[in-house]
């Protein structure tokens, strides 16, 4: 296929649908997560859910990196901000995530100035239009992300650019995962694996999911078909008594990753030996800080951070929702205290976030669509 209607083609999705149901044991349960928010908002935009028979349920994983940010990182990231020679720049979606303080938004009525960007590229850009101005870039993300930062800070080292620096959020989705694996919380079938991450760091990483806990994944692509033809995948190994990983994203995803993109992650950043996730808790070796040579460019050494640990509100339940345990209709506020506008969560914030993919499509309770397959008048599932 090589046009985007063809990957939304609701009488292929008729197909592939009946081709999942005939897979389904008889009084079997399965349960599937998808790692990725990406994944999670095309399964609610296009219903697809109801294209799925009902023993089969899809959980939502901790791949929205905007979600699992910890509260005391936001009030780390606004007391770096305070100082007056600092201007701070964001991805937009972090301008309202909610920390024991406020959020960057709330920040900038008290006279700091965190600006928005739309990659890091652009803080570099703003440092060399303030020279007279600290410029800290709030880095965030998965390995998606973290080349761009990687390069951005090579090219500042370059360039000798001294008023620029990173505060580094990055984290890493194998340590996530398998922190996932060993809880006691969820008991999962399979895994839909993360396409945007995998496209940096390949399949390989996930063999140990498969080698040591007897658990399918199949790396999948964004759009409807994608999304039904992965599930479809995990179906054929549990019926044929499988566990491997297997790639449906190959038209965009390479088995090794790129190389080109792991070698500047590697030459600026080293792995840190704990990160604090949000619904996790301390995670060792999930999370990245730049190397002592890169250090002139490092937020962390440059300046007093007080490493803040706030705990999230009681009335939230972004973690339970984060590791797949609850629905975000579960939650006591979803829907009414926290919704888009007035989020109490990270996960009601970011456009990756399950609870934002389930309000926003108007899931607010079991209840599946009866009609299970409508096409638009481009041919789109939804």
């Amino acid at each position: 296929m090589r046009f985007v209607d063809e990957f939304r083609d609701a009488e292929k999705a008729k197909v592939l649908s009946a081709k999942i149901a005939g897979l389904c044991e008889p009084g079997r349960e399965y349960k599937f997560m998808e790692v990725c928010g990406g994944h999670t908002h095309t399964i609610y935009k296009h219903g697809l859910e109801d294209y799925l028979p009902e023993s089969i349920t899809l959980v939502h994983g901790p791949g929205c990196p905007v979600c699992v940010i910890p509260m005391g990182r936001i009030d780390d990231a606004i007391h770096i901000a305070r100082r007056p020679e600092v201007l701070m720049t964001s991805f937009g979606d972090m301008m309202r995530v909610p920390g024991g303080d406020g959020n960057f938004f709330d920040s900038n009525a008290e006279d700091t100035d965190i600006r928005m960007v739309y990659s890091p590229l652009d803080s570099l850009k703003i440092a060399r239009q303030n020279p007279d101005r600290q410029v800290v870039f709030m880095a965030i993300g998965f390995e998606t992300t973290t080349p761009s930062t990687a390069m951005t800070i090579l090219r500042a080292a370059e360039e000798g650019i001294e008023n620029f620096s990173v505060f580094c959020n990055h984290i890493t989705i194998i340590p996530a995962i398998k922190a996932i694996l060993d809880s006691p919380d969820l008991r999962l079938d399979g895994f839909i694996g993360p396409g945007h991450v995998s496209t940096v760091i390949g399949c390989r990483p996930y063999e140990f999911i498969a080698r040591s806990y007897g658990k399918p994944l199949v790396v999948a692509g964004f759009e409807p078909l994608d999304i039904l033809r992965s599930i479809h995948m995990l179906m054929v190994q549990l019926k044929e008594g499988r566990s491997e990983v297997e790639n449906q994203y190959s038209r965009v995803v390479p088995w090794e990753g790129n190389l080109k993109a792991l070698r500047v992650i590697n030459e600026t950043m080293e792995l840190r030996p704990y990160f604090e996730w949000r619904g996790l808790g301390f995670i060792s070796h999930s999370a990245l800080r730049l190397r002592e040579k890169y250090a002139p460019f490092d937020a962390e050494v440059k300046y007093d951070v007080p490493g803040v640990r706030v705990a999230d509100p009681k009335a939230c339940q972004c973690g339970e929702v984060l590791k797949g345990v609850l629905k975000p209709w579960e939650c006591k506020v979803f829907g009414t205290a926290c919704t888009p506008e007035t989020p109490i969560g990270t996960c009601m914030v970011s456009p990756e976030g399950a609870c934002a993919a389930y309000y926003n499509f108007g899931r607010f309770t079991r209840t599946r669509v009866l009609e299970t397959s409508i096409a638009t008048a481009d041919g789109a599932i939804r």
